[in-house]
C-alpha cells in the first residue's frame, strides 16, 4: 500500500506503507488511512524528524564503522537506505508547507 502526502505548496510525495508508518510515528502522528499535519504542529513534526534523522545517521555511522571491519560483507548489505533518504522529502515538503501556511494531508 502506498501513502500520499499532499499540500498546497509542493507536489505530491508518495511513500510505502511502512516507510510512512516510521514517520508520522517519529511525528507522533496514527498512521490511519487519512490524516493532517496542521500549520500549528509542523514546526514540532519537522523538529522530531530532524532528530531522528540525527540520531539515526549517527547509529548508522557506528555500526558502519564496525561493519567496515568485516571483509566478507556483500555489496548489497551495504547499500543502507537511512532515515535521512527516506525522511527528506516529507522534510522538504512540511518546511514550504509552513512557509506557506498550508497544511500537509495523507491518505491510502
Amino acid at each position: 500500500m502506498l501513502y500520499r502526502f499532499k499540500s498546497q505548496a509542493t507536489a505530491d510525495v508518495v511513500m510505502l506503507e511502512a516507510n510512512a508508518r516510521q514517520l508520522l510515528d517519529i511525528v507522533g502522528k496514527t498512521a490511519g488511512p487519512k490524516g493532517i499535519i496542521t500549520v500549528d504542529q509542523i514546526p514540532a513534526a519537522i523538529s522530531a524528524l530532524e532528530t531522528a534523522v540525527r540520531s539515526d545517521s549517527s547509529q548508522n555511522q557506528h555500526n558502519h564503522d564496525a561493519f567496515a571491519v568485516e571483509s566478507h560483507a556483500d555489496d548489497a548489505e551495504r547499500q543502507h537506505v537511512g532515515l535521512h533518504q527516506r525522511a527528506a522529502p516529507l522534510i522538504d515538503m512540511l518546511k514550504r508547507s509552513l512557509a506557506e501556511n498550508k497544511d500537509v494531508v495523507w491518505g491510502v
